[in-house]
């Protein structure tokens, strides 16, 4: 009677131990950020698409003017193709596909450029995110902050993306 007792007692202890630790385990304080909405929302997220447009200004233009170009000889060749012989026909065309040529070619330089670019600049964006993230997460003794995008569900309380986006705001 008194083994069985004790093995009661021993199990139970046994248990109780078990379950305070898996207690603690849930008592971790746990954040969840949109980093994307944080980048969107932060005012330097607008001062970098301001600058990308103003370093892009010219070439953005030459492109502009080669579809303007590229529009006009077609509806040249569409009003006076009947009126053109043969040759004057094809020296258009050829120039037509000369222009189409160089704006295929200019269009892809640019649209690499402007990634480019906007992949750096969302770097620096990102860095400073993150140093935000990392400073709440101290200040606040968050144990864990996870991405919104990899969480299923969380309540709305933990998620701390407008503090994020608050403090982003006040640097620079």
């Amino acid at each position: 009677m008194k083994k069985i007792i004790k093995s009661m007692a021993l199990t139970a202890a046994a248990s109780s131990l078990l379950l305070a630790s898996s207690a603690m385990a849930f008592e971790q304080k746990i954040a969840v950020v949109n980093v994307q909405e944080a980048i969107n929302q932060i005012p330097q997220s607008a001062a970098l698409m301001q600058t990308l447009e103003t370093e892009f200004k010219d070439e953005k233009a030459v492109i502009a003017q080669l579809q303007k170009d590229l529009t006009f000889e077609d509806e040249n060749l569409k009003r006076n193709g009947s009126l053109m012989n043969d040759k004057e026909k094809k020296e258009l065309q050829t120039k037509m596909a000369k222009l189409y040529q160089d704006y295929q070619v200019k269009v892809k330089e640019f649209q690499q450029k402007v990634a480019q670019r906007k992949n750096e600049e969302t770097n620096k964006l990102f860095a400073l995110v993150t140093q935000v993230v990392d400073n709440i997460a101290a200040k606040e003794d968050y144990d864990l902050v996870l991405s919104q995008q990899a969480v299923m569900f969380s309540k709305p309380d933990h998620n701390i993306t407008s503090k994020v986006v608050e403090q982003v705001s006040k640097l620079k």
